[in-house]
């Protein structure tokens, strides 16, 4: 493997007395996906900091506090700490890796809960982990004199739902108090905490209290179209948010999406809904063939992963629906355009609107964009006010009342 990727000074790494972790090193990076560019810069910092490394031993173990040191020492510690994260998850699958246990007196009874709620509650692994995540931000912030709950009073948890409340939104800080209420509980039943704390009010939301935020349709070509195409990444970002413009597609629904979905010969595109779990199919305009034609050409790597859209950063691999909303959130940014707190959902409300306001109905623009229920439609109707002027009833007056002056 050295040989290959360092054809005139292979013999530097095969000299090196590192030179069987080097060749294992590059060995995984190209099973986990890194360009040849990306494993060569890894190696050669790799090989640079483990000679001048004390102690390190060929074949042996490394401690991850060691490894930080080592890594960080360097004039570029931007780079040289991307290797040591990949160089230690390497480690860390030969079984190399020595972590330091982390100072968590709470460590077992997570550990404990966790297990419970996946075994007992049936809860998937991602939703054991966003109570973990509670837990952890609780924990921490409780301030617990003897590191135990059994000094754990009804002041601490409302202490921390009060601080809490100021960071996330009603709807957020609901889930936050689920998260406590279930743990509390089953703290309770395990006789740790005093009985009773489980009790804690949750704040009222209402279904549709707000309406959706859409864009205006003016600002929506301004955000996709200036979208730098010079590079790679310009190309998929700009792909990216013109799918979610112009067809009304979720983040989830564009992460989704592979090379198979594009049907060339029918000028469709296949959509995989995730809410609904069914298959959208969708046609593609020829400004649409061409933009998506060009980003193969330009804007994607000539790698085997089956997604459509590949992440920017080594290793190679699927767009997730978090950088998907990253991509509006950087464009929106560089924009210079007066969006404010809105997500990549806005592109989608504002497709909708566009095409209320081009007279096409309420069930037909539910189909669009995948809508179960009419009702889901239906809010985007509180976006048009020209047509709520037109619905309006006038307001009745008594036969003899006086105006006011």
């Amino acid at each position: 493997m050295l040989q290959e990727l360092f054809p005139k000074e292979h013999h530097r790494y095969e000299g090196s007395r590192f030179a069987a972790d080097l060749e294992g090193f590059a060995a995984w990076l190209r099973r986990s996906g890194y360009s040849r560019t990306s494993t060569c810069d890894h190696l050669f910092r790799a090989k640079q900091t483990l000679e001048r490394m004390d102690g390190a031993e060929p074949g042996g173990k490394f401690a991850a506090e060691h490894l930080y040191t080592a890594f960080t020492s360097s004039r570029f510690p931007a780079p040289y700490r991307g290797t040591q994260r990949a160089f230690g998850r390497f480690l860390s699958s030969r079984g190399r890796l020595i972590r330091a246990e982390p100072d968590d007196p709470f460590g077992v009874l997570r550990g404990h809960y966790l297990q419970y709620l996946r075994e007992l509650r049936g809860f998937a692994v991602s939703t054991a982990a966003q109570h973990d995540s509670t837990l952890r931000d609780f924990l921490g912030r409780a301030a617990l004199p003897d590191r135990t709950l059994r000094t754990l009073s009804a002041t601490d948890v409302e202490n921390y739902i009060r601080l809490k409340s100021g960071e996330v939104t009603r709807q957020t800080l609901q889930h936050v108090i689920a998260h406590l209420r279930a743990f509390l509980r089953y703290c309770e039943d395990r006789g740790d905490i005093t009985p009773g704390l489980h009790c804690i009010d949750t704040p009222r939301t209402y279904r549709a209290e707000l309406p959706p935020r859409a864009l205006d349709w003016k600002l929506v070509p301004k955000l996709v179209n200036p979208v730098d195409r010079h590079s790679r990444t310009g190309w998929r970002d700009h792909a990216v948010l013109h799918l979610m413009a112009y067809y009304g597609l979720r983040a989830s629904e564009v992460a989704a999406l592979t090379l198979s979905s594009i049907n060339w010969e029918s000028r469709t595109l296949h959509v995989q809904q995730r809410k609904t779990r069914s298959v959208m199919v969708l046609p593609l305009a020829d400004r649409t063939i061409n933009l998506l034609r060009r980003y193969l050409r330009c804007g994607r790597s000539g790698s085997d992963c089956p997604a459509l859209f590949l992440r920017a950063r080594s290793p190679a691999g699927p767009l997730t629906h978090y950088g998907v909303a990253d991509i509006f959130c950087k464009r929106a940014r560089m924009s210079g355009l007066p969006i404010t707190n809105s997500s990549s959902y806005a592109l989608r409300h504002a497709f909708a609107m566009r095409l209320l306001d081009r007279g096409v109905g309420t069930k037909a623009i539910g189909d669009i964009l995948g809508h179960r229920s009419l009702e889901s439609t239906c809010v985007y109707l509180r976006l048009d006010i020209a047509m709520l002027r037109c619905v309006a009833l006038q307001v009745p007056t008594l036969p003899n009342s006086r105006r006011l002056p």
